[in-house]
């Protein structure tokens, strides 16, 4: 990402030097070090972790411009989204096809391989738009990961539900009401 050397060393420092130790009953344990990561609440943390995920999105981004992975684009002629990052939230968004959900687990993997960072697939939803269930499901085996179906809550707001019926705005108005009172 065009870091210069000696910022990287400094990081790497400070990875190499994390140092722990448990408390038990209230009296800590002796020292240990740490062979993966940050020590918990470490400042750099959030930034290190942005810096991964710019990363991972720019190998999504490459699997788009490739056409190793299919988006979905936006009516008259807009942007083409493949994902959306949130925190420590990942939605991955493309047409569905089984080559190319496998092809996104491929990147994933890439992904685990140069940051040693493991998505838990077995803790990933895969929901699919106009296709069964059953389809759903069958993929969602060969991957690893669940099979759910839409609508579904992301982010506390529901996704893939139709917004035009006002009983799906309820939890929204539910929402403002409670925190205006």
């Amino acid at each position: 990402m065009g870091f210069p050397p000696k910022w990287c060393k400094w990081v790497m420092g400070i990875l190499e030097s994390a140092r722990a130790s448990v408390l038990v009953n209230g009296a800590p344990t002796f020292e240990f070090k740490c062979n993966k990561g940050l020590r918990q609440g470490d400042p750099i943390s959030p930034f290190l972790f942005i810096v991964a995920m710019e990363a991972l999105s720019s190998m999504l981004r490459k699997g788009c411009d490739s056409g190793v992975l299919d988006g979905i684009e936006l009516p008259n002629n807009g942007l083409r989204i493949s994902h959306l990052f949130y925190a420590d939230d990942a939605l991955i968004i493309g047409k569905w096809s089984r080559t190319n959900i496998m092809n996104v687990v491929r990147i994933l993997r890439c992904f685990f391989v140069c940051s040693r960072l493991k998505i838990n697939i077995g803790k990933s939803n895969l929901y699919g738009a106009r296709v069964t269930s059953l389809e759903v499901v069958e993929v969602a085996e060969a991957v690893g990961c669940l099979a759910d179906s839409l609508p579904f809550k992301y982010l506390g707001l529901t996704v893939g539900a139709n917004m035009n019926r006002i009983c799906n705005w309820r939890p929204v108005y539910d929402l403002f009401k409670k925190r205006f009172s």
